[in-house]
């Protein structure tokens, strides 16, 4: 797996502003690319971080990295929670939850509504996404926004300069150890 690839689609999940991201990967071989996510994982884990393929499709596979303690105090949050029961989650830890939304994903050629949980969206804008159909929201960027626009519009800019500052660094030879900030 190509380093790029990471950065260029997690930098804000590496920078540690953001608590998962989820992006497609070039896969032919899926044993090399479990391999290379293993490989990963040994350097990325010290940062508190955790890449995992969600799914294998068409050549492709769906890859999840994100920061596990991030994400248990993401989904302690009760309109979060309350969300993940609706979509049939227990009061699980959060390795079952992740270990719940990989076989949704799996079981289901959709992407699981409750998946921005995961991702750092406000909980508001997963409701909104689930009540509305996708419909009626306020912008679009990293994802719909039914709630505070403003701060959304904030983040969607955060979250690209971050991009953009995070290939710029690698481009120059920062290291991808260098640039997993440790949380």
């Amino acid at each position: 797996m190509c380093e790029e690839i990471l950065i260029r689609q997690g930098a804000p999940t590496l920078a540690g502003i953001k608590t998962g991201s989820l992006f497609p990967c070039p896969c032919e071989d899926r044993r090399a690319l479990l391999s290379d996510i293993r490989r990963l994982n040994r350097r990325l884990s010290p940062k508190g971080l955790c890449l995992l393929p969600i799914r294998f499709s068409g050549g492709q596979a769906l890859l999840y990295l994100y920061r596990p303690a991030e994400l248990r105090r993401d989904l302690r949050d009760a309109q979060a929670a309350q969300l993940l029961r609706q979509a049939g989650y227990g009061e699980e830890s959060c390795a079952r939850c992740v270990a719940r939304l990989v076989c949704r994903f799996r079981e289901s050629g959709e992407f699981p509504h409750e998946v921005g949980l995961f991702l750092s969206y406000p909980p508001e804008d997963v409701k909104g996404f689930i009540d509305h159909r996708a419909c009626g929201f306020k912008c679009a960027g990293l994802w719909k926004v039914y709630g505070d626009e403003e701060k959304a519009r904030t983040l969607f800019a955060k979250y690209r300069k971050c991009t953009e500052i995070y290939c710029a660094l690698w481009q120059s030879g920062s290291r991808l150890e260098q640039l997993a900030v440790a949380v």
